[in-house]
């Protein structure tokens, strides 16, 4: 029994399935989707039709990204965010123009079901994108951050390879958890298409929203399965390009 942590999908189904079929995912295999399921490419209502589905057959943890925030204000105040708008939600919109009311529903009741993060019994945490608090999610004042922040993955980037976990500057929020596990900030960001870990923190957003791949990742052997370059899935697309 494995446990696999896969990374933004951003509407892009056809690479769902590849890594799925690639990686040889079984009902044995724990699932923990990190976040923003749609925006981008032209099928996000089909990936939350899958996820709505694959849950009734394996066990899946499915977190809570700050694209399906935007997307569910969308779906239940008619909200017009033209910043959403333009970074991926106009092809949602578009899609769920040919989907009925009663799918739509289904798909609101799903996304108030996620995850603000997950923490395992050995100390591992996923979220979307990181946290603020010193003491750690729990004690988390702003709860948005969970799908916004973008200073966790800043820090572990930035942070100096020489210091070590007991030294008096070494960040705290990066000793609580043994390891931490993000999306949302894509790796294609310092060029890179694959997983990076930098510290003890895993991004696994390789950059599927734009001209990257869509990543899984078994936790315990870092072994990891990609699909292809999102735009030769989509060639007639622009996903968030």
């Amino acid at each position: 029994m494995r446990t696999l942590v896969i990374g933004d999908i951003h509407g892009g189904l056809r690479a769902l399935h590849q890594i799925m079929e690639r990686a040889k995912v079984t009902p044995k295999d724990t699932l923990i989707f990190l976040g923003d399921y749609v925006d981008g490419w032209s099928q996000s209502p089909q990936v939350i039709d899958y996820l709505i589905a694959l849950k009734t057959t394996h066990n899946c943890i499915c977190i809570l990204g700050n694209h399906d925030e935007l997307l569910l204000d969308w779906l239940t105040n008619s909200k017009d965010n033209p910043m959403w708008y333009q970074h991926g939600g106009e092809s949602t919109v578009l899609a769920y123009a040919k989907v009925e009311q009663e799918t739509i529903d289904q798909h609101i009741e799903f996304i108030k079901t996620l995850e603000n993060y997950y923490l395992d019994d050995e100390n591992r945490l996923f979220i979307h994108a990181g946290f603020t608090n010193m003491n750690g999610v729990t004690f988390e004042y702003f709860p948005k951050l969970f799908s916004w922040d973008r200073s966790l993955w800043e820090m572990a980037l930035a942070l100096d390879k020489k210091m070590t976990t007991d030294d008096l500057l070494y960040p705290k929020r990066l000793t609580l958890y043994k390891e931490i596990y993000i999306g949302h900030t894509p790796v294609t960001r310092i060029n890179e298409t694959v997983p990076v870990q930098m510290a003890n923190v895993l991004n696994i957003d390789t950059g599927a929203a734009f001209k990257g791949p869509l990543t899984i990742m078994d936790i315990d052997t870092k072994q990891y399965w990609q699909s292809e370059n999102l735009p030769n899935l989509y060639p007639t697309e622009k996903g968030r390009n």
